[in-house]
């Protein structure tokens, strides 16, 4: 099903049910001047992010496209990771720290995913692009402390810089 503006997103799943919201941006367009993923959530679900254990009962919401290439897993599933290797922490963590913001349950992915599709929550987003802002340390870090072209070298803040959508071989 092709997505458009003006579109009605209708959210029944485990985790929201009854929630409505309104396309009022082409997908993957018109993102603020200081938000340039460099994934889009197709992209990053290919790869292999959060274990495979995301979107799972969610994508109807979604472009079927995004799931042609997915790594899911009905059970987080390290070796799915770009990386193979663990790197998220349960939701329970994220409620826990205050890190789940507005109508999105499921956290900053969730968030990024209906960005990208073209919700806008003004509010909202400048929360979330501010947090993605500030996970950009993460590259610093990297190329602070590895060799060029060394994509081995720190490989857990190289997976969550994934799935944040940043590149994660800086």
């Amino acid at each position: 099903m092709t997505r458009r503006v003006g579109d009605i997103i209708e959210v029944n799943d485990k985790m929201q049910a009854g929630y409505r919201y309104q396309l009022e941006a082409p997908i993957g367009g018109n993102f603020a001047d200081d938000f340039r993923p460099h994934h889009s959530p197709a992209e990053m679900l290919a790869m292999g992010v959060f274990e495979g254990k995301y979107c799972n009962d969610c994508r109807a919401e979604f472009p079927e496209d995004w799931f042609l290439d997915a790594k899911l897993s009905d059970i987080p599933d390290e070796k799915l990771n770009y990386f193979g290797l663990k790197s998220r922490q349960p939701l329970s963590v994220w409620r826990d720290k205050g890190w789940i913001y507005g109508p999105d349950p499921r956290g900053w992915f969730q968030w990024y995913c209906r960005y990208y599709l073209g919700r806008r929550l003004p509010e909202i987003d400048r929360i979330q692009i501010g947090r993605w802002k500030g996970f950009a340390r993460h590259a610093g870090q990297i190329r602070a402390n590895c060799h060029t072209g060394d994509v081995f070298c720190r490989p857990r803040q190289r997976q969550a810089l994934l799935q944040w959508a940043y590149d994660p071989m800086i």
